[in-house]
């Protein structure tokens, strides 16, 4: 079965070659120029991932990712303006698993989508993991359900959170770097030192967490290293 891919954007040109290059990969493409549209086809459609851009009239790709994150699990990947590192920031805090600037490659945009496909599905599944459940310092992921309790509270995680702390638990003990973290997670080379991916990812963890930023409980980071999660 074909994975189906939400794609919204405002401007019909962008929306419309996305949705030409992910059609040429054999997906299938529900392509909106509102979020107002888009809602619908959210409801009605079991999708596998969706293509937020950030700019749009009346309601803008960061409401869309939050209703979508109220329900769904999916990966998200946000489209935004050429150096607004603040749209990125809030894209990832509101549940965005990446996000790609505009103006943009299509070859690289459709490699994101895949990467984002392979770890969704990789940690869904199981595939690759010795066991179903992953415990480590009061955390249990179970890999085959996509759930996730800390000292038996359950967390509502999107899959990007779900996978970065699968790495960090497998590896507990040991400082995982925030670039092994980046090629993990997403599967490509898109990773240098200014990306502050990893770094808003694990913040948002935190909170979920109900974790101290300052003297953390659970998420500790190793300066000029990486982080690590005590065995």
């Amino acid at each position: 079965m074909r994975e189906k891919i939400l794609v919204v954007d405002d401007e019909q040109e962008i929306a419309d070659l996305v949705a030409l290059y992910l059609q040429g990969e054999s997906f299938e493409v529900f392509s909106f120029y509102s979020a107002a549209e888009a809602l619908e086809c959210i409801r009605r459609e079991s999708l596998d991932l969706a293509i937020l851009d950030v700019m749009m009239p009346e309601m803008d790709g960061f409401q869309l990712c939050r209703i979508i994150r109220e329900q769904y699990t999916y990966p998200v990947i946000m489209l935004t303006a050429k150096g607004e590192e603040i749209d990125k920031i809030t894209g990832l805090t509101l549940g965005a698993d990446d996000y790609i600037t505009k103006p943009f490659r299509p070859l690289e945009l459709v490699a994101r989508v895949k990467a984002q496909l392979r770890r969704y599905k990789h940690y869904n599944s199981g595939s690759g993991m010795t066991d179903d459940i992953i415990s480590c310092s009061g955390l249990s992921l179970n890999v085959k359900t996509h759930e996730c309790t800390l000292n038996e509270r359950p967390l509502t995680l999107t899959p990007t959170e779900f996978s970065i702390l699968c790495i960090l638990c497998s590896h507990k003990g040991n400082v995982v770097s925030a670039e092994e973290l980046f090629h993990q997670v997403w599967g490509d080379e898109y990773f240098n030192k200014s990306n502050n991916t990893i770094t808003v990812h694990i913040r948002h963890l935190r909170e979920k967490m109900g974790d101290s930023f300052e003297e953390p409980k659970y998420i500790k980071t190793v300066w000029g290293c990486g982080y690590k999660i005590e065995a």
